[in-house]
């Protein structure tokens, strides 16, 4: 049985449709006369407040309601969309938001603000309503109310066969078209199968409605704006003499129907046509359950469940690798085969596109636009590579400091780009890829670049550094993610501070992923954040150094080879490797790690790599592939770079996983150092 709360439901899907309404806005705003666009926003806008209204978010359907009339009269033709409309419904767009979360609270006068603000971008003063004068009686203002035009209309429609199985009640358009003003309805039932061809889950009814109302045509179309694509519909306008004569004609010649009085406009139940949705006939209305909402919370524990069993699966296969019973090991392979299986499903499902985390910044380059004055043109690649949820989640933050950097920081005025002989439109480019194990995601922009002589000074004055010190460029720039550090002059909405960009690298390496940046002094600057694909549970490489073991990410693995004593010997001094005429450098764990103990006669060298750059690892013994479950390290190693957490093998032992990039960082170290001595 279902536990979720229909408020809850409610407020997810209320959270879709405003992220669909300000994606339309966005796009409304590069093409202010597109008609498709603006249909679609009063589209979202309407769902939100019927919907809102329905759950009892009065507030929510009140305030809709004015956003709905305003693009309602652009549909029309009666205003135009401007960029100020677009501004207006925005800034409404959150108020709904805060309306949604927090029906209850004290909003203040935001909404009636907003309100003013809506009323001037479609049409100021024109939108006043006019003040009556005083000196009109009352019977003359009841005199002119009833002289209002009213205008007949003879409807006919029929919807789709499954329209009921896929959530469409026909009661609620009929009630609908009652709102609109004097109703009389009539069923035609001809269409009805004999009762041993019926199959209940289908509409075979179609109704002729006679309608008296003040409303015009395009009242009659809002009514049926969900369903037009699919139903059939005719509307036709009649002489308001003829309609209290004139019978409504039938489709069909025979068999006519029972016509209801127009001063009873209850609309009459048709017999034997129960609606069972829990057997729905045709394939195609499968369609509504290809998607089922579940839980983040329960995916988490799903996932937690799964790595339970890949350690008792691991523990099983050491027990049936000990033992000569053919059955119990024929049943760990199984398992085995099972278990992975389980695993890689659980992994896709907790993948989610990037284009969830990137679709957020549109909104907020446009905010930051209209704030700074500034000409902004985002771009958006590789918006399908897909990342673990979890990791979505926590770079939301460190990516917003990082745009809003590169926005204030880096892109000049427009003035001062034309100066410079670039385009007007400063460009931000948010990208990701995948490489091996791990995505990369990256901002870049095409400002002024980071002024490394600012940087230093700033550096030096705060005592990062001491005056002169020699860094590399490298070095330098890593600077910016110290904590308190800024180069802004003035203190402003957007920067400033020194906070964020130490909040930026503090999050990235507690997701065990590393910062890169890229800077040209006027061609512009580009930070990549390298982070693992997923926090759960990897595919590792088990190996020994001395008496311990320890995970290697096999994504990171590129070749295995073998290190005779007398290679190592030789090599003391100056590690490297020749491979393929290249030399790569390799640390030895075994000193590394201070094992204290002697080196195997055969020693292998595990050559990783992070992107274009490759690092050997030499340890004692291979032991062989190892599904990893990730177990985070205590706080009292939090500072220990080497290793980015731990996993329990099949013996209940633990095993450390080796940090892969900060191994690759060591070993550039180390050519550096012995190119410097050399």
């Amino acid at each position: 049985m279902s536990t979720l709360d229909p408020v809850a439901v409610f407020r997810m899907e209320a959270a879709e449709c405003l992220e669909a309404i300000e994606a339309g806005l966005l796009d409304l705003t590069h093409q202010l006369d597109n008609k498709d666009l603006v249909d679609a926003v009063f589209r979202g806008l309407h769902t939100l407040k019927g919907s809102g209204a329905m759950f009892g978010f009065e507030a929510l359907a009140a305030f809709t309601h004015h956003c709905e009339t305003a693009f309602d009269r652009v549909r029309k033709g009666e205003v135009a969309a401007t960029s100020e409309l677009v501004a207006a419904v925005l800034a409404a767009r959150d108020h709904m938001r805060a309306l949604v979360d927090q029906p209850d609270a004290d909003h203040g006068d935001t909404g009636s603000k907003l309100l003013t603000q809506l009323q001037a971008a479609v049409g100021g003063k024109q939108a006043a309503p006019p003040v009556a004068p005083a000196a009109v009686p009352a019977s003359a203002a009841a005199l002119a109310i009833s002289a209002k035009k009213k205008n007949s209309w003879r409807i006919r429609f029929s919807l789709p066969a499954n329209s009921m199985a896929n959530g469409t009640n026909p009661l609620g358009l009929l009630d609908e078209l009652r709102d609109l003003g004097e109703c009389t309805v009539r069923a035609n039932t001809l269409a009805i199968p004999p009762l041993g061809e019926l199959t209940p889950t289908e509409l075979h009814i179609s109704w002729d409605v006679m309608l008296t109302s003040e409303q015009d045509r395009s009242a009659i179309d809002d009514v049926f704006i969900f369903v037009l694509d699919d139903m059939e519909l005719s509307v036709e306008e009649i002489d308001t003499a003829a309609t209290t004569v004139a019978p409504i004609e039938e489709k069909t010649a025979a068999a006519p129907v029972t016509t209801v009085a127009a001063a009873v406009p209850e609309f009459r139940p048709v017999e034997a046509v129960p609606v069972r949705r829990e057997a729905p006939a045709a394939a195609s209305q499968a369609k509504t359950a290809e998607n089922v909402r579940v839980p983040a919370e329960r995916l988490d524990e799903l996932m937690d469940r799964v790595g339970e069993l890949v350690i008792a699966q691991s523990r099983l296969s050491q027990l049936a690798s000990a033992s000569a019973d053919i059955g119990l090991r024929s049943v760990s392979e199984e398992i085995e085969r099972l278990s992975g299986e389980l695993r890689d499903t659980m992994m896709v499902l907790r993948m989610v596109p990037v284009t969830t985390l990137f679709s957020r910044f549109r909104r907020l380059v446009h905010d930051l636009a209209r704030e700074t004055g500034k000409v902004i043109e985002l771009v958006m690649e590789g918006e399908t590579t897909e990342v673990d949820k979890t990791v979505i989640e926590r770079l939301a933050d460190p990516l917003v400091h990082l745009v809003r950097n590169s926005i204030d920081h880096g892109l000049e005025m427009p003035a001062d780009r034309l100066a410079a002989g670039k385009t007007e439109a400063g460009t931000v480019v948010l990208s990701a890829r995948q490489a091996g194990g791990e995505v990369i995601i990256s901002i870049k922009d095409d400002g002024r670049g980071i002024n490394r002589e600012r940087v230093r000074a700033k550096a030096e004055s705060s005592g990062l550094i001491h005056p002169g010190q020699s860094l590399s460029d490298s070095e330098l720039l890593q600077l910016i993610f110290a904590p308190g550090f800024s180069t802004a002059a003035a203190i402003t909405n957007l920067s400033g501070r020194g906070v964020g960009m130490d909040v930026v690298k503090k999050t990235v390496e507690a997701l065990r992923g590393a910062i890169d940046i890229v800077s040209v002094p006027g061609q512009g600057s580009e930070v990549s954040l390298r982070i693992p694909l997923t926090l759960a549970i990897i595919d590792g490489l088990l190996v020994r150094v001395g008496s311990g073991r320890y995970v290697i990410p096999l994504s990171a693995v590129e070749e295995c080879l073998e290190l005779s004593l007398e290679e190592d010997l030789r090599s003391r001094g100056r590690s490297f490797i020749s491979l393929r005429d290249s030399l790569v450098p390799f640390l030895r764990l075994r000193d590394l790690f201070r094992t204290g103990t002697k080196p195997d006669v055969h020693q292998k060298v595990v050559v990783i790599s992070t992107g274009t750059e490759r690092v050997g690892l030499v340890v004692d013994q291979i032991i062989g592939d190892h599904q990893t479950v990730i177990k985070s390290m205590s706080k009292l190693h939090n500072d220990v770079a080497t290793f980015s957490g731990a996993t329990i093998l099949g013996d209940g032992s633990v095993a450390l996983i080796l940090d892969v990039g900060h191994l690759v960082a060591a070993g550039q170290q180390q050519e550096a150092q012995l190119r410097v001595a050399g």
